[in-house]
């Protein structure tokens, strides 16, 4: 008895151990997993606390509703996306055909690291005024990244707002079909590459 109580303690200990952001990175993971496995309608703060072993308010704690978790994933694809990006650009050559063959190749990359977890994401984020609106501002600053890196190569209008709608809507359908498997990773980015071009050439 005593041997099953001091297992207990040792059981609860351990769980104590995990930092705040270490819990927050665990229940993170689970919720890309969950997303995976069930889809993002099976995603609830409930189902995710039974899923990593917590109660239902460490959960709450973390992330308030379930709106604040979607929005949480979604900034760190964004974040993730961003970095690859970034670190592309940064090696890349200084060249229309090598900054949209890295623009293209980033977006591409991301979606397909996060599989068939990232659509379900995007959908629920629509699904609500305040996530859109979370939805909306990051994809401002990374259109605002894909304009500055490609300015240099636009005429006197530079790169117009239309334009670079054009290109994330493509990007968006090109990597979707890529993660459907309807096309393959390159054909995605060799189309996206040449649709980053044309828009840039136009301008």
């Amino acid at each position: 008895m005593g041997k099953a109580k001091a297992s207990r303690q040792t059981g609860k200990t351990a769980r104590r151990r995990l930092s705040r952001d270490e819990r927050h990175r665990q229940l993170m993971e689970m919720a890309w997993t969950l997303i995976r496995e069930e889809g993002s309608d099976a995603l609830t703060l409930g189902r995710l606390a039974e899923r990593s072993g917590v109660t239902k308010p460490v959960v709450y704690d973390h992330f308030g509703m379930r709106a604040g978790l979607l929005a949480a994933l979604y900034r760190e694809f964004d974040v993730r996306q961003t970095e690859l990006m970034d670190a592309a650009l940064a090696a890349s050559a200084p060249t229309l055909d090598d900054r949209a063959s890295v623009i293209a190749a980033a977006f591409v990359d991301c979606v397909l690291s996060q599989g068939r977890e990232i659509p379900g994401v995007i959908a629920a984020l629509a699904g609500s005024p305040e996530l859109e609106a979370v939805r909306r501002e990051c994809e401002a600053v990374y259109l605002e990244k894909c304009r500055a890196a490609l300015a240099p190569f636009a005429g006197p209008r530079g790169i117009t707002l239309a334009g670079l709608r054009a290109m994330a809507g493509a990007a968006e359908a090109l990597s979707d079909a890529a993660a459907n498997g309807e096309i393959t990773p390159q054909q995605a980015k060799d189309e996206l590459r040449a649709v980053i071009m044309a828009m840039v050439q136009r301008q």
